[in-house]
């Protein structure tokens, strides 16, 4: 935020001026640096046009990550909370990024602790990352803890990236094939329709078909997109219901082989999760609680709960696992091999790194499978349309 400030400096002249900083405090305390007495400062109204609104300022994963390690070195270093936070929130590139910090120091130093001042914006703090920073101020480990959430964090990220990237490729390509064949079909074949019209002549059912659908295209263009719209804010309205995101989420680990994947990354996650928060010394009902909140998926959300309602009833973890097909036969025998032998933590984690590899096998695979399938698609679909336009022409021509 731009604040406009009025001071004096050491030998007694006045300096104006402006000065970006996200909290009036952090601008006096910049402005104090600078060896300047400030008399008066107050905030100046931006109008900012639609591109410079704070609609496009988000906080990315990795913002947070970077965040972390920065506050973990300030940490080790012994600089106190507030000041740390101070120096990161003028420091930060991301306008977002500095508000909310500034936030963060303007409730510390109103008096609550740090985990509790992130706990206020769970947009960039999850619940998962609060308690482990929780967890660090109460040990005094903060430092160890803040790199431990960058580790964490970029783990999470990798995993999922992976998945996200071997389906950007495909999905590439279908779109674009899907939108020239599009305007093949309003454009170009309608033209080749009166050629092919002119020849004469009893054209074969495939072309007779490709000419039907053209004409259809053609004809019903405004319905069909305003038919696309309203469906697409329908489902888009749909899955942002409690209803809506179960049936999202089922279907995305439904899905063959592309539900396989996330089906193992969101093993690998709970796993890691629960792993992380159980050797922090966090009690099992809590960290299922926690987890549920972090998985990503609300049918292994559903079943984190039912399982804690479980455990708090008094079964075991492996017990209330057991009860689910969506959690695989190891993942409940581990844990209760884990369980009986005192090493539920360390077979948690074991089995984040089994089901991580699991996605990784699995990721290079479909990377490895897609281009020749691609190509198999492209060239049946691209033979069809040949066939379909020459074929007829060629016929006619070779009995003239």
């Amino acid at each position: 935020m731009l604040y406009k400030y009025q001071s004096t400096t050491q030998a007694g002249q006045k300096q104006n001026g402006n000065i970006d900083a996200p909290s009036v405090d952090i601008a006096i305390s910049s402005l104090q640096r600078r060896g300047l007495i400030v008399s008066s400062i107050e905030p100046v109204e931006q109008k900012g046009g639609f591109f410079g609104s704070s609609l496009f300022q988000t906080i990315k994963n990795k913002d947070v990550v970077i965040l972390s390690r920065q506050l973990a070195t300030l940490f080790e270093a012994k600089v106190p909370v507030v000041e740390s936070f101070k120096l990161l929130a003028a420091e930060s590139p991301n306008p977002a990024m500095r508000q909310k910090l500034a936030e963060v120091v303007g409730d510390i130093q109103g008096g609550i602790s740090m985990s509790q001042a992130m706990a206020r914006h769970p947009e960039v703090f999850s619940k998962f990352y609060v308690n482990i920073i929780r967890i660090g101020e109460e040990s005094g480990k903060l430092d160890e803890m803040f790199n431990h959430m960058a580790d964490y964090m970029e783990r999470n990220y990798e995993l999922t990236s992976r998945a996200k990237n071997a389906l950007l490729y495909p999905a590439f390509v279908i779109s674009t094939f899907i939108v020239i064949m599009i305007l093949m079909l309003a454009i170009v074949i309608p033209r080749l329709a009166v050629v092919l019209k002119d020849l004469g002549g009893q054209l074969p059912i495939y072309t007779r078909i490709l000419l039907g659908f053209s004409d259809f295209i053609r004809n019903t263009w405004f319905f069909i997109l305003a038919v696309l719209a309203i469906g697409t804010v329908f489902i888009w309205r749909y899955f942002q219901t409690t209803a809506g995101k179960m049936v999202s989420s089922r279907l995305l680990i439904s899905v063959p082989y592309v539900g396989d994947i996330y089906r193992k990354i969101y093993l690998a996650r709970l796993s890691d999760n629960l792993s992380t928060l159980l050797g922090s010394g966090i009690p099992v009902l809590t960290a299922l609680e926690i987890t549920s909140d972090v998985v990503g998926n609300e049918v292994y959300r559903a079943i984190l709960l039912e399982s804690a309602q479980a455990v708090k009833s008094g079964s075991s973890l492996s017990s209330a696992f057991s009860q689910y097909d969506d959690i695989p036969g190891l993942v409940s025998q581990m844990a209760k091999i884990g369980e009986e032998g005192g090493k539920l933590t360390f077979v948690l984690t074991t089995m984040a790194r089994f089901y991580k590899r699991e996605v990784d096998n699995l990721v290079e695979n479909l990377v490895g499978l897609i281009e020749p399938v691609m190509i198999v698609i492209l060239g049946l679909a691209v033979g069809f349309l040949v066939m379909a336009v020459l074929g007829p022409i060629y016929s006619i021509t070779s009995t003239i």
